[in-house]
């Protein structure tokens, strides 16, 4: 096969981009299965440029519209918001003692490892959540909690809270305005 051309390269990426501007072109290619999978693949694969926020409001409103159920969206995506954190923080907990045994270097201090194992004592559920709400951060704080040893069971609670409350505030925003003002 010849190496792609840069139109066709220049054309990938444009494509890319108006599916993150205007996600409902997802929904109507994918409906459940490739909402779910972007949930999941936002939260679980660290991918952070998938329009989750703005996927979940435009979900909502194709729910007002009948396109979707309200009730099984939710359903579907809060076990796949929760799931993906889950996979993330297991990442992050696989890679934790590897990178506390290993030596300071130019990228590596073990002190900062161990200030972030101090955060997350003190705040980490609120960061768990909170980061439910901030596009990159969502990606990256369950990782996060995982490599500063976090205990999972606090951290499957937090993640609970914050994967349902993501979910639910995002469609239900994107429902409720699509009911109050029908397009």
């Amino acid at each position: 096969f010849p190496p792609p051309a840069y139109a066709d390269i220049r054309a990938m990426f444009d494509s890319l981009i108006q599916l993150i501007r205007e996600p409902g072109a997802i929904i109507a290619w994918g409906g459940y299965p490739a909402l779910a999978a972007v949930v999941f693949l936002e939260t679980g694969a660290m991918i952070f440029f998938l329009p989750g926020d703005s996927l979940l409001v435009v979900a909502g409103v194709y729910a007002a519209k009948g396109d979707l159920d309200i009730v099984a969206l939710n359903a579907l995506l809060i076990p796949m918001a929760v799931l993906g954190d889950a996979v993330s923080y297991n990442i992050g907990a696989r890679l934790g003692p590897r990178l506390f045994s290993r030596p300071r270097s130019r990228f590596f201090r073990p002190e900062h490892v161990r200030a972030a194992h101090d955060f997350y004592e003190r705040h980490g559920g609120r960061a768990i959540i909170l980061a439910r709400f901030a596009p990159i951060l969502r990606t990256f704080v369950p990782v996060v909690a995982g490599v500063a040893q976090m205990t999972y069971r606090r951290f499957a609670t937090f993640n609970i809270v914050g994967g349902a409350g993501w979910v639910l505030s995002m469609t239900l925003l994107g429902y409720f305005l699509a009911v109050r003002f029908p397009v």
